[in-house]
Parts: structure tokens; C-alpha cells; sequence
């Protein structure tokens, strides 16, 4: 895992080179990995101590880990929209059986790797999303980017703490600014000031000096 994320973190750098892309069946789902109660998850939990049908102990509080990784799929939204998550049979229905369970369990393996290799280089992967499509010739294949902040929650093991928001090296801070204005929260969304800009993308950067170096 490490070399493959150094390799690719190079490649990236490199330079504006171009890129070799395939057309894809990108499938109707998001295909989410929880590794703590937190965000939406959280949201659920409050309410009904189930998420995307697993019903989790009792007692659990924001941020706390989970007994064990969950997959917790939600719809894919067109623009504008907010996803919904589901449960499990909800994307068997949509796929069929043996497609979602492939879904399921490679989703289920990156985290477990890459939550591995995250931790031992002082971040937390407290949740992530993959989105998977179907080539022409109906193989699954992993699309668009993974494993960066705009699609999980970095935590620094050294602030973690439960019973909150950890501090995060990913987007939740530029949700946690847009939740202080007045806005109706559907796209387009408000202009980001500099500063905002500027200080998400040290988090960023932070988050890469870790995970690479």
C-alpha cells in the first residue's frame, strides 16, 4: 500500500501529462465505509441507533469507533441533490446480489488497508467513499479519485478524542465555515473567501506530508 500510494503520489506530481481514460457504467451508489460514528452516520445513529439498517450498541457517542467497519451505502444524487443512505438490500435490489457483495467487500478491504497505513502515519480515516462503474465488458472497476480529503474524514491521532468534531485535516472545515451563513444550502453554494481557501488547503497539504513522506 505504501509504494502504491508513493508511486501514484509522484506520477500525480509530475506534471500536466496526459491522462488515458475509459468510458464507464458508473453504478447509482456511494459506496461509503465507516470506520467511527460520525456526520450522517451520527445523524442516524441519534435517531434510530440504526445505520443503513445495522443497528449498532447503545451508548455510542460522536466520534467513538465502531466494533468493526461498517459498508454504508448511499444513493448518488444528481447535482443539487443530497444523497440518502440506504441500506444494504436497497443496492441488492439495484445491482443484484453478487455484484453488491463484490461492492461491499473491495470497498471493505481498501478501508481496512489504507485505514492501516493511514494510522501508522498519524491519521485517522474515519470514513471514506469509493464509486464504482461497469466496463464494456461488465467488469467492476474503481473510478474517480479515493482516499484523499475531499472523499474521507482525516482525523490527527494526537487531537482525536470522542464525544466531538475532531479537528480534521479534510472538507469539514469549509462545512463547518458554510454552516455559519445564511444560505439555503442547495448548489450553487457561496464564494469561498481566500483565507477559507488558503487555510483548507494547508489541512490538505498536511494530510499529504503525512500520508506521503
Amino acid at each position: 500500500m505504501s509504494s502504491i500510494i508513493k508511486d501514484d503520489a509522484v506520477r500525480l506530481t509530475l506534471a500536466h501529462r496526459s491522462v488515458i481514460v475509459r468510458k464507464m457504467k458508473v453504478l447509482p451508489i456511494e459506496a461509503i465505509v465507516r470506520g467511527y460514528l460520525i456526520g450522517s452516520g451520527w445523524q442516524d445513529y441519534q435517531r434510530e441507533g440504526i445505520v443503513c439498517g445495522i443497528r449498532l450498541p447503545t451508548g455510542l457517542q460522536q466520534a467513538d469507533k465502531l466494533p468493526a467497519p461498517l459498508f454504508t451505502p448511499s444513493t448518488k444524487a444528481t447535482m443539487g441533490k443530497h444523497d440518502i443512505n440506504v441500506d444494504y438490500e436497497h443496492i441488492v435490489n439495484l445491482l443484484g446480489r453478487n455484484l453488491a457483495e463484490r461492492v461491499r467487500d473491495i470497498s471493505l478491504a481498501i478501508y481496512e488497508q489504507a485505514a492501516s497505513y493511514a494510522y501508522d502515519r498519524g491519521i485517522i480515516i474515519a470514513d471514506t467513499k469509493f464509486e464504482f462503474g461497469l466496463d464494456d465488458a461488465e467488469q467492476l472497476v474503481l473510478i474517480d479519485e479515493l482516499l484523499t480529503p475531499d472523499s474521507s474524514r482525516f482525523w490527527p491521532i494526537e487531537t482525536y478524542s470522542p464525544n466531538s468534531s475532531p479537528p480534521s485535516y479534510d472538507k469539514q472545515f469549509v462545512r463547518d465555515y458554510l454552516a455559519t451563513l445564511d444560505w439555503n444550502k442547495t448548489a450553487p453554494g457561496p464564494m469561498l473567501p481566500p483565507k477559507i481557501v488558503q487555510e483548507t488547503a494547508e489541512k490538505y497539504r498536511q494530510a499529504q506530508r503525512l500520508l506521503i513522506n
